[in-house]
């Protein structure tokens, strides 16, 4: 029998065997591949599309460091990178056969949702911005169009105004806000387009006023409204991956009004390039909420309802610990958390965030020699159906490596886990591809964060001991997405 000094020595041996690591750049490419075969769905593919512009084609990105509108044509050193994107806008807008009568359609069929399709609105509004339409014939223009007026004038809404994320019947999910406000600013920007980036901002705020849970210390529910049939149950849970999707992949700060709010990574698109607008762009002043200079709140917190324990992996509502019942781990949530921590980091100078958003990402990335035991169980994510609507993309960054070998919380084909089944909330999954898309927005964040000299790390350091918990003191809230207001 082995004494209890013994064993404690063993278990030192193998948690000093367990490391940190940032995904290899072969390791990101086996992640898109992935992303490439799994994402078929329209909200799927409306994050593949940003997340691969986060990473690979920064200059297209909402994150980039010029000012939006983006180019209108792309060089010849970034035509590989961004050729899956306008790939994703070519299958969908072929598929939609618009004529010049034809009525305010989605891009695809969102499956009764009438949000999820907008997701994919910026990759087609770029394939337009930067003429794809020339070489393939497709009336890219159009489809936007009709993607926005179905969203503005055939989808149904609340009384005051809010879109409803489903399409026979009023309801307000928080995966909305991802969808929706990001595809009306951005058309806004494009476009100079005042009452659209208005319309973007309004939305967001609606949406706040009927998610926000005061009781919850203001996290976001879930799903409110409707009949709360199979068309669209209620939840009234914190759903983990509904707040992250209040952001994906593009997160974003802005001061209006002289109010702060904060807001998911999806609206970034309009919250950057408002902020962009005084900084010589000929739309300045166009938005009536923000400030023609940029300008942030100072200060983007984490609400202390958000339990983080020794795993540093968030359950899939992350203010329940993993005892309550129904409770599982979620990488694919902790991955968007953690990646908006580096983005506030560079966006806003908040360096508070960092010690546990790396403790996040050093969890997610860790190998081990040992690999622990991983859940097999396989939800619907593994077997969804494509329509002819919603064909799966093009290629995607050549992956070198077949393996991801010994990653604690990777399958050895790459696959994050575990992860919550993305096509049923309650039931965990198995290889979700907005999880692959979420770590490659981490490593984006992450990337960015080290090449500009990793601002805040030494505070890091010297307060990671200290730090327990996600309990900082909030004034407005930023949660993969999460928007609130103290």
């Amino acid at each position: 029998m082995c004494s209890p000094l013994a064993g404690i020595a063993v278990a030192a041996v193998l948690l000093a065997q367990v490391s940190a690591q940032a995904l290899s750049a072969d390791d990101a490419a086996l992640v898109a591949k992935n992303l490439a075969t799994g994402a078929q769905q329209s909200w799927e593919l409306g994050t593949r599309a940003q997340a691969l512009l986060d990473l690979y084609v920064p200059d297209f990105s909402v994150f980039s460091s010029t000012e939006l509108p983006p180019p209108t044509s792309v060089p010849s050193n970034t035509t590989s990178a961004i050729a899956p994107v306008f790939s994703i806008a070519q299958n969908v807008v072929s598929a939609l056969k618009l004529n010049s009568s034809s009525p305010p359609t989605a891009l695809v069929n969102g499956d009764g949702a009438a949000g999820d399709p907008a997701s994919i609105g910026v990759a087609v509004l770029l394939a337009n911005w930067t003429g794809q339409g020339a070489g393939d014939k497709l009336d890219y223009g159009q489809a936007a169009t009709s993607q926005l007026e179905y969203t503005l004038n055939v989808v149904p809404r609340t009384s005051d105004g809010a879109i409803s994320h489903r399409a026979a019947q009023v309801q307000l999910w928080s995966d909305s806000v991802f969808m929706v406000p990001p595809f009306l600013a951005y058309y806004g920007v494009l476009t100079g387009n005042t009452t659209l980036m208005n319309e973007a901002y309004n939305q967001i705020k609606l949406y706040r006023n009927y998610l926000r849970d005061s009781s919850a210390k203001n996290l976001w529910k879930h799903i409110v409204l409707g009949n709360d049939t199979q068309d669209g149950a209620n939840d009234p849970g914190h759903w983990s991956t509904g707040m992250k999707r209040l952001g994906s992949g593009r997160y974003a700060a802005g001061h209006c009004n002289n109010e702060e709010f904060s807001v998911q990574q999806g609206f970034f698109e309009s919250a950057k390039g408002f902020s962009q607008l005084g900084q010589g762009n000929p739309y300045c002043h166009v938005c009536a909420h923000c400030t023609a200079t940029p300008s942030f709140p100072p200060t983007i917190l984490i609400p202390n309802a958000l339990i983080q324990d020794s795993t540093n992996i968030f359950t899939n509502y992350a203010d329940q610990p993993i005892s309550t019942s129904g409770m599982f781990y979620d990488t694919a949530s902790t991955t968007l958390i953690a990646s908006t921590v580096y983005r506030a980091a560079l966006l806003v100078n908040d360096h508070s965030h960092l010690p546990n958003a790396e403790k996040c990402r050093e969890a997610l990335f860790a190998t081990s020699p040992f690999r622990l035991s991983q859940p097999s169980i396989r939800g619907s994510s593994g077997s969804a159906s494509v329509s002819a609507s919603s064909t799966a993309p093009a290629s995607s960054p050549t992956a070198t490596a077949s393996s991801m070998p010994n990653m604690v919380h990777f399958t050895n084909d790459g696959w994050l886990t575990p992860v919550v089944n993305p096509h049923s909330f309650g039931v965990e999954g198995s290889d979700s591809p907005e999880g692959e898309a979420f770590v490659l927005e981490l490593q984006a964040a992450y990337d960015e964060w080290v090449a500009v000299g990793s601002p805040g790390a030494n505070a890091a350091r010297r307060t990671a001991s200290a730090a327990t918990g996600w309990a900082w003191a909030a004034g407005c809230v930023i949660i993969g997405g999460l928007l609130a207001y103290t």
